[in-house]
C-alpha cells in the first residue's frame, strides 16, 4: 500500500507559492499558487451522458476546477467534492454560473456512465462527470503534471483494489490558465475565500 498512499500525495513538477494554513499566496490565494501558470489541458473525454467532452470548449470563460479520482474512493474523492459542493451552495448566483467542476474518472473499468453520472451528480447536479481510454487518461495527467493512477489490490483476499491517484484538484482560472492547486485536507472556509477570487481573477 505504499505505492497507494504515495500517489494520493505527491505531484509532479510543479512550483507553489503559498497553501499553508492560512497564509495567503502572492496573488491573495488560500490554495498553493503555481509560480509558473499552465494552460488548461485540450482532450476531449466522455461525459456521462455519453456525449464527447473537449475540455477547453466546453468550458471556456469559465473557473474551471479539475480533478482525477474515482467513484469507490472511500476518502479523498467525496470529500474533496462534498466539500466543494457545501460551498458553491452557499455562493451567490454569478459566482456559481462561473464555476464548473470536473471530475474524471481514474477507474474506467468500474465507473461506468451510469455510476459515474449517478455519483457526480449526487453531490451537485451541475458537476461534471468525465470518462476517457486508459491512454487519453494517462496523458491528461501527464499533460497536468501528475502521476499516473495505478491500482493497488487489496490485501483482505477479496481481490479487489483500490486506485491510487494524486489527491489534488487545479483551479483553471476564466483565461483558461491554471494558477492554483488545492491538496487533500483543504477546508470549506479556504474554499469559502478563493472562489470569488478565481472568479474574478484579471477583472
Amino acid at each position: 500500500m505504499k505505492r497507494l498512499a504515495l500517489l494520493t500525495t505527491i505531484v509532479l513538477g510543479w512550483s507553489c507559492s503559498g497553501g499553508e494554513q492560512g497564509e495567503l499566496s502572492p496573488g491573495g490565494f488560500l490554495g498553493a499558487e503555481l509560480t509558473t501558470p499552465v494552460p488548461k489541458p485540450d482532450f476531449t473525454f466522455t461525459d456521462s451522458k455519453g456525449a464527447p467532452y473537449r475540455l477547453v470548449d466546453r468550458t471556456a470563460g469559465q473557473v474551471t476546477l479539475l480533478f482525477f479520482g474515482y467513484t469507490h474512493c472511500p476518502d479523498i474523492c467525496p470529500v474533496h467534492l462534498a466539500n466543494i459542493a457545501a460551498v458553491l451552495d452557499k455562493m451567490p448566483d454569478d459566482v456559481q454560473r462561473r464555476v464548473t467542476v470536473v471530475f474524471v474518472t481514474t477507474d474506467p473499468a468500474r465507473d461506468s456512465l451510469p455510476v459515474l453520472d449517478k455519483w457526480v451528480k449526487g453531490f451537485n447536479p451541475a458537476f461534471v462527470g468525465l470518462r476517457a481510454s486508459d491512454s487519453v487518461l494517462a496523458a491528461a495527467q501527464a499533460e497536468v503534471k501528475l502521476p499516473p493512477a495505478e491500482r493497488d489490490t487489496l490485501s483482505d483476499g477479496s481481490g479487489g483494489y483500490a486506485v491510487g491517484h494524486a489527491a489534488t484538484v487545479i483551479a483553471y482560472t476564466p483565461d483558461g490558465v491554471g494558477r492554483v492547486m488545492y491538496p487533500f485536507g483543504t477546508r470549506q472556509r479556504d474554499w469559502a475565500h478563493d472562489l470569488p477570487r478565481l472568479v474574478g481573477y484579471g477583472q
